[in-house]
């Protein structure tokens, strides 16, 4: 008996490894994947006019690194990774649905989770690696004069984590999304630049209940400055707890992605 439940976990295991294989080789060379990689250098290009324009400034003396964290991330933190994990979140489900690939898909000898799994980890690899590559490319033209100071870089591996997680967070939770509802991108779109952009703001508790707060705890506090308005009546989170809330936010989301596309009988329309 234990040693057919092994082999099940292992078999489930390779299913999840295979689907990750097929849809990240598929989704790397999608038309969708090129468009939104290049909406992803929209911060180099952003960091390439402000580099140049501080060439030919008289006022040069802001500093690359301040530039990068209250500008470049708050463009990531606030838009970006809404609308990657947004659209391709919803994807998981939702594109075999629109391509009638799904009879297809469940007729192997896969399960729904395995499929599940398999994609949100493909996709949300693509991501991150999106991420980045214009995060990296982004921090070192805004630091050119610094490239050897390496204790700057510190600063660029705590954002790309930061940013990877909410990611992670924010893909299971559009996965979800996109298995229960139909219209699911209209209300991705409402919670990311309605909830998510005006809860982070209120004070008191009630910030707790956007994922926003918990990546934006992670990132150390700031006190006055221009672009200081991200971290603007934030009540943070202790790290060990933003961490905790972020893992379980993921796991409970895609946890129930699985369930119900499991349990969920679709039927394919004509």
């Amino acid at each position: 008996m234990e040693q057919i439940s092994i082999e099940k976990l292992f078999f489930f295991i390779d299913s999840i490894k295979n689907v990750f294989s097929v849809f990240f080789s598929m989704g790397r060379r999608a038309k969708r994947t090129k468009v939104f990689y290049l909406i992803s250098l929209l911060p180099v290009a952003m960091a390439t006019l402000i580099k140049v324009t501080r060439m030919f400034s008289e006022r040069s003396d802001i500093d690359g690194i301040y530039i990068f964290s209250n500008m470049i991330v708050v463009f990531y933190l606030q838009f970006l990774i809404l609308i990657l994990s947004l659209f391709f979140g919803i994807s998981v489900c939702s594109e075999e649905l629109e391509g009638k690939t799904l009879t297809y898909l469940t007729t192997r000898p896969v399960s729904k989770s395995a499929i599940v799994l398999g994609k949100y980890g493909a996709y949300t690899s693509l991501i991150i690696l999106m991420t980045a590559a214009g995060l990296v490319f982004s921090f070192l033209i805004l630091n050119a004069n610094r490239f050897l100071k390496f204790s700057i870089y510190k600063t660029l591996l705590r954002d790309a984590v930061v940013l990877s997680l909410g990611l992670i967070c924010y893909t299971a939770f559009f996965t979800f999304i996109g298995i229960v509802l139909k219209r699911s991108i209209m209300f991705g779109l409402i919670f990311s630049f309605g909830w998510e952009s005006v809860i982070q703001y209120f004070p008191g508790s009630t910030q707790r209940f956007s994922i926003v707060h918990y990546l934006k705890s992670l990132l150390p506090g700031q006190t006055g400055g221009r672009f200081s308005f991200l971290l603007f009546r934030l009540e943070p989170s202790s790290p060990a707890f933003a961490l905790f809330m972020l893992f379980l936010i993921a796991v409970v989301f895609l946890g129930l992605a699985c369930l119900l596309f499991s349990l969920r009988e679709y039927i394919i329309e004509d």
